[in-house]
């Protein structure tokens, strides 16, 4: 049994090697990522011309309407105009055509409607639009395989549809082409806006389309819908490969809406097959852009550009009726006025270097090496998560290590993608816990070295009495009370008895609290060097087990604290179960629930802020440039600093340690937000850990006056005598 545990001792050391040896081999990978988020700067900003072309129909002359606001947008800096698939009711609302069923049109005639069949009747505005629109309209209902008549009226042309005007106008057609004329003579960009719902997927007709929306210069499609175009029909006929051909063949590439509630199907392979030809879009709502004040627009496009690697921004706007202003409200010259001049959001984003133009997708390369990177960065992984099962159950560092290697090389021939998220999820979880727990073993060995230097007695044993003592008489169950009465009889051991100066305890803190930083960042090579595929910062593909990350390493500390820092394990968790356990300590260990919950839910995207923290929050963003996060800087770092500097004396500190954890854990977890530029992630850290030494150190000093005041009183009135 010795020999084993000498053989697991000279593990560790080289299992901390293997682990710097993936560090190490994580840092190329994660340069190469720092070049790819460097390729793409431009932001592209995109306006729904159905919106505009529907707030024009409430007008007085829609026409010149639409012509002012084509212009007012140009102006603004608005570069592209997105157009969706047809409608025969879009088509109406274009004023292009006019339809009818049987009844509307015995009426028109001025006849008596007559009962018969349910047909649909389609007159167009005039020649050119008979000659743009009739092929369109043609064509798409005879793939539905109805069928399409000639037809006039008074002269002017139109068609016969024979289904009922309910279900002509859900029939999609291809963009309107007098729409994709007016924008590109206006001087836009076009984004096309393509569904799956044109079926059956026609290689042919799908062809003709792309072929055509690349004479407009179309180089990216964005898709409407929960599907892409060919997804539906792609079991049978493999459509989604043939029109990623057609894509790849004409430099097309699309866009991924941020965001949504589900991916839109078929996305990721559409992505991949057009090798990763996409760009990330930001949409902001009709409501929201009729009453978004200026300040705001610009900070939300700011950070999705800057922090979430968005590189279009597509724009809604909806006619609003107006009691006040007894007519319909025109939300687009408040967008307009939003946008443009030297205030502008475009210009502010601009200033930040992300200049408005055609947005890019990012270039990537994978050399040859990085496949044997990513093998070393595997195996420092599985090292550093083996070293943090030794530090709870030393006898199996060895067992740990080698089923981590042959669980991963089984793992990686079934889901390479599940063996590195399972990796860097270990090693994000592994790195602070183990930091934390080289603190706590640092600070006991220092004050337990302090003690029995001037007690001239043995550590463990002060400790077994002072518990005893606690626990009340012998054969009673030990209370909470009695627990936290060990660890305050520990600290007043210590404040009897001396040790280290507070200017000493001090710089330990300082030292601790960088040198266990240092080993928290280890686990950053490793979330960076494991996830640095593209699909990732596109989030095509998401790091599964973020939460378990924001809780692993809090109970991890805490459970060391509890089982690991007295004289047995086994004897620490005898006290633990034969507690006795009062509705005080319920209580308690409800509040510490619901603490738990807020903080979780605080975590990722879908946390609120309140007023006061976003104002803060906008505060640091225009200060600093990137904002840290608060609850590292606030609360994390500085009460761990704090507890570090008080553990040198005081045991019971140790809990502060617990809840600095939060702060270490946060500092991997910042890079596990892969879509979040490498660059931005590390000035995040950076400024976290500045302010929240700063105001740690703050608390200490605050601590030592209150400490001097507290001794000072106790001796002039609670022991007079002893002035």
């Amino acid at each position: 049994m010795l020999q084993w545990q000498q053989w697991n001792r000279k593990l560790k050391a080289v299992l901390w090697a293997l682990t710097l040896i993936g560090v190490l081999a994580a840092l190329p990978l994660g340069a190469l990522r720092w070049q790819m988020e460097a390729t793409s700067k431009q932001v592209e900003y995109v306006m729904d011309y159905k919106d505009i072309v529907v707030i024009s129909s409430y007008q007085n002359d829609p026409a010149a309407y639409l012509d002012q606001q084509l212009d007012r947008m140009k102006a603004a800096g608005v570069t592209t105009m997105s157009v969706f698939e047809s409608t025969l009711d879009e088509l109406v609302i274009a004023k292009h055509i006019n339809i009818y069923n049987r009844g509307q049109l015995a009426l028109l005639e001025g006849k008596a409607p007559v009962p018969g069949r349910n047909e649909t009747y389609v007159l167009f505005a005039g020649k050119e639009e008979e000659e743009k629109l009739g092929p369109l309209i043609e064509n798409a209902f005879k793939r539905k395989e109805i069928t399409v008549e000639l037809w006039t009226y008074d002269g002017r042309p139109g068609l016969k549809l024979n289904t009922p005007i309910e279900n002509a106008t859900l029939v999609s057609m291809n963009p309107d082409p007098m729409a994709l004329e007016k924008i590109n003579a206006a001087g836009f960009r076009i984004l096309p806006r393509l569904s799956d719902r044109i079926r059956p997927y026609n290689q042919e007709a799908a062809s003709e389309l792309v072929t055509e929306l690349k004479q407009y210069n179309v180089d990216r499609i964005l898709f409407d819908g929960d599907a892409v175009k060919g997804f539906n029909d792609n079991a049978d006929m493999n459509s989604l490969l043939g029109f990623a051909e057609l894509l790849k063949k004409n430099n097309i590439g699309i866009a991924a809406i941020e965001g949504l509630k589900s991916p839109q199907l078929g996305f990721n392979t559409l992505a991949y097959l057009t090798d990763y030809n996409v760009v990330r879009l930001h949409s902001i709502a009709d409501r929201l852009a009729a009453t978004i004040s200026p300040e705001t627009l610009t900070d939300r496009f700011l950070l999705a550009a800057k922090d979430r690697n968005i590189r279009m921004f597509y724009l809604n706007a909806a006619a609003s009726r107006s009691f006040d202003k007894g007519g319909i409200s025109d939300p687009l010259e408040k967008l307009a006025d939003t946008l443009s001049g030297p205030d502008g959001t475009i210009q502010k984003l601009t200033d930040f270097g992300f200049p408005s133009g055609n947005a890019e997708a990012f270039s990537f390369d994978t050399p040859g090496w990085a496949k044997a990177a990513k093998a070393l960065v595997c195996l420092g992984a599985i090292s550093i998560i083996a070293l943090l099962i030794g530090a709870f159950a030393s006898w199996f560092t060895i067992p740990a290590f080698l089923l981590g290697l042959i669980g991963s090389a089984g793992l990686y021939v079934l889901s390479a993608a599940t063996l590195e998220q399972g990796l860097a999820l270990g090693a994000a979880i592994s790195a602070p816990t183990l930091a934390l727990i080289w603190a706590m073993n640092v600070v006991r060995r220092r004050t337990e070295g302090n003690r029995r230097a001037v007690s001239g007695g043995d550590w463990n044993q002060t400790s077994s009495n002072a518990a005893n003592n606690g626990a009340g008489r012998s054969g009673e169950a030990p209370s909470w009370g009695s627990l936290l009465g060990d660890i305050f009889a520990i600290g007043r051991i210590k404040w009897i008895f001396g040790g280290l100066t507070a200017s000493q305890r001090f710089g330990n803190a300082i030292v601790l609290f960088v040198v266990t930083t240092l080993i928290s960042l280890l686990g950053v090579p490793f979330v960076f060097g494991l996830l640095n595929n593209i699909k990732y910062s596109l989030v095509l593909q998401q790091f599964r087990g973020v939460s378990l990350l924001h809780i692993a390493p809090i109970g991890l500390v805490a459970l060391y604290v509890l089982l690991y820092t007295g004289t047995s394990v086994l004897a620490n968790l005898r006290r633990l179960l034969s507690i006795q356990i009062t509705v005080f300590w319920v209580g308690v260990v409800a509040v510490l629930g619901i603490v738990g919950l807020y903080y979780l839910s605080r975590t990722g995207n879908a946390g609120h802020a309140s007023s006061l923290e976003m104002l803060m929050r906008n505060t640091l963003e225009t200060t600093f440039g990137v904002r840290p996060r608060s609850k590292e800087f606030l609360l994390a770092h500085p009460l761990l600093l704090l507890g570090l500097f008080l553990a040198l004396r005081y045991r019971a500190a140790w809990v502060l340690i617990i809840v600095g954890s939060i702060g270490q854990l946060s500092i991997v977890d910042t890079f596990a937000h892969i879509h979040t530029p490498m660059h931005i992630s590390l000035i995040r850290d950076l400024l976290g850990l500045g302010l929240g030494a700063i105001i740690g150190c703050v608390l200490i000093a605050v601590w030592q006056i209150g400490e001097g005041v507290w001794h000072r009183w106790l001796r002039t009135r609670i022991f007079p005598s002893a002035e």
